[in-house]
């Protein structure tokens, strides 16, 4: 572990704090390309969901030596937590985002690589991405956990906002308490564009392994009510709502994203 990193146990989340957000990418990248190792080997697949944001700069080390070679991408397939219902061209679009500044540089497949439907509605769009989710599980790349029924992705790179926002489920947003679906839409995101697609609460907490990662002081009381030590249920942030069933969940941090903690000692 580097010196900068501390790591500490928060209800079942490990927190990794790092000097700088520079030495975040860095070990983001290791642990992402560990994973992918990791299942490539066990199942010839490696299945990953991005978020937009500041996440895709945050993953730049991946594109670079040594894990522009080392990393098998042939095997990798990729999500999107949430899109935003706009054409992919678009300065909005979560999927240009991630091509210009990740999906570009890799040698991932396009056949594996699984934007929305740019060409429907938010309803229309959310409805297709389902049915594409669910044609992966009756193949076999994507199962379905034995404790919630939702499929199971390998690893989710995940953002947060001030708001404690995390995909396009927003703080007291009746979205979330969606148990139904895998993915939804919504037409009056506070945050602009109003209509997005976005993967329901329950299927992020099926996954094997969550990252979530944020730098800098823009989130910091979101960070400080997610990780201090006062909780209140009647008041949950989406990421507090986001504890996983049956997987690992991590925060990448800087130091700047957890300056708000009491109890950060070891920090």
């Amino acid at each position: 572990m580097a010196a900068a990193e501390a790591t500490s146990e928060i209800r079942k989340q490990a927190l990794r704090v790092f000097d700088s957000e520079e030495e975040v990418s860095v070990s983001l990248a290791k642990y992402t390309a560990e994973l992918s190792e990791k299942f490539v080997r066990e199942k010839r697949a490696f299945t990953t969901v991005l978020s937009g944001g500041t996440l895709i700069e945050t993953l730049r080390k991946l594109t670079e030596p040594p894990y522009l070679e080392s990393v098998d991408w042939a095997k990798w397939h990729v999500f999107w937590v949430d899109e935003r219902v706009v054409p992919k061209d678009h300065k909005d679009s979560n999927y240009k985002l991630a091509f210009d500044g990740f999906l570009s540089k890799v040698a991932i497949p396009s056949n594996q690589v699984y934007a929305i439907n740019d060409t429907l509605s938010a309803e229309g769009a959310a409805k297709d991405y389902e049915t594409v989710l669910k044609h992966l599980v009756n193949v076999g790349l994507l199962p379905l956990s034995s404790v919630t029924g939702y499929p199971v992705f390998d690893l989710m790179l995940l953002g947060m906002g001030p708001d404690g926002h995390i995909a396009s489920l927003f703080p007291g947003h009746p979205l979330l308490n969606e148990r139904e679906k895998w993915v939804t839409f919504i037409k009056d995101s506070p945050k602009p564009p109003p209509e997005r697609i976005t993967f329901t609460m329950p299927v992020i907490k099926s996954s094997a392994y969550v990252a979530m990662v944020v730098t800098g002081a823009g989130e910091v009381h979101a960070v400080s009510k997610a990780l201090g030590s006062e909780k209140r249920s009647s008041d949950l942030l989406p990421v507090e709502m986001a504890s996983l069933e049956d997987g690992e969940f991590t925060w990448f941090t800087d130091k700047a994203a957890v300056s708000m903690l009491k109890d950060k000692a070891s920090m």
